[in-house]
């Protein structure tokens, strides 16, 4: 029987909103191999190499360190279902989108939350989040390392020793983060953190790389009520991705591939290279914007290399309209402002295998022929 749906026929864009990012081709190549069997012993043999090397790009020892099925909001749900209990003190850092999103999902844990703000656009100061930790005493404590929606970098190195000082957790948000600048689980005393495969990593969306410490599992592994989600309860999880490797939901066989070769490329390319690969990708795309009257609207001081705040131009009366030409006349995705900053702001990824001078020269290309000066 004939079907009036063709087979899928797409145009090839070049991503540079604040995710998903560009692939590699080897990445897509992996996607495409063989379906096999999630309890096959091959499949387990990706599963252990892709824990080494998620290891590896977390810098961690982390036993329980696997990728999440689902998008970076698994992987946050993910810590806070497990890790959150009725009760709890939650204090968590908003300065964005994600923070906020985070304090949401800690409240549906059952959580008491007390929420720390800071304006859009700009770093905490970690010295003063270190003083009010001493008064606050969380149980958990969160923050966003690379806040997505208003591209600020958040120094977070302290804030490990001063959360256990008082017995208490500290879970990361490194979604844009990881692969993109220095993320030091072990380091920086970082209890849990989760990420995704479609930012820095340069895989398409669909798994959440997560890692939590001894000291989490201990609390996991002790709690006095159930994980609030059965789906991505780390007990049950966690006996899938090691120990017993017992049967618990049916893993995204393909997805796992790619983000095996995601994770191969990034550790082929070396964590110094790739991150000043990005650095300079950056500078190279500040320059050209400015020459051309942009402005940037993240912390000068704490500003992501991987996700570019930038102002819209006062020039320009239609931002969206701006955007819709980029995509449809260019095939360059950037995207726009989110919550406070939506139509004043775009935003900008050079992210993973996006990060490169030949995409920053095609940007500035494009928005020069669509927003020209």
């Amino acid at each position: 029987m004939k079907t009036p749906f063709p087979p899928l026929d797409l145009p090839t864009r070049l991503l540079h909103g604040p995710g998903p990012s560009p692939v590699a081709p080897s990445v897509l190549e992996a996607l495409a191999k063989p379906c096999i069997g999630h309890m096959d012993p091959e499949f387990m043999r990706v599963m252990n190499e892709v824990r080494e090397m998620l290891q590896a790009v977390f810098q961690t020892e982390n036993e329980m360190t696997l990728a999440c099925s689902g998008t970076g909001s698994a992987g946050a749900e993910m810590l806070a279902d497990n890790l959150v209990e009725p009760g709890d003190k939650c204090v968590v850092c908003i300065n964005g989108v994600f923070g906020g999103r985070f304090a949401e999902k800690c409240r549906r844990a059952g959580g008491e939350v007390q929420t720390l703000n800071a304006n859009w656009g700009e770093a905490f100061d970690q010295e003063a989040l270190v003083d009010l930790v001493g008064e606050l005493k969380p149980q958990i404590m969160m923050i966003v390392h690379a806040e997505t929606s208003t591209g600020v970098h958040q120094p977070i190195d302290q804030l490990g020793e001063a959360v256990h000082k008082h017995g208490g957790l500290l879970l990361v948000d490194c979604v844009t983060s990881l692969g993109g600048v220095p993320v030091m689980i072990d380091e920086w005393g970082i209890d849990g953190a989760y990420s995704g495969t479609q930012k820095c990593l340069s895989c398409p969306p669909g798994l959440a790389p997560v890692t939590l410490s001894e000291r989490a599992m201990q609390k996991v592994n002790n709690r006095k009520s159930p994980c609030n989600s059965w789906y991505l309860d780390l007990s049950l999880v966690g006996n899938y991705w090691s120990g017993s490797r017992a049967y618990h939901h049916t893993a995204p066989v393909n997805m796992n591939y790619g983000l095996h070769e995601a994770l191969r490329l990034v550790l082929e390319e070396g964590s110094v290279h790739r991150f000043e690969r990005h650095r300079a990708a950056h500078e190279l795309l500040k320059v050209q914007l400015e020459e051309r009257g942009f402005e940037y609207a993240s912390d000068p001081l704490h500003s992501l290399p991987q996700l570019n705040l930038v102002k819209v131009p006062e020039r320009v009366k239609d931002e969206a309209a701006v955007r819709r030409a980029l995509l449809e006349e260019h095939h360059i995705e950037i995207g726009g402002g989110l919550g406070d900053l939506a139509g004043k702001c775009w935003r900008i990824g050079l992210m993973g295998h996006g990060a490169r001078e030949e995409n920053v020269g095609k940007i500035i290309e494009a928005l020069d022929a669509v927003a020209p000066v």
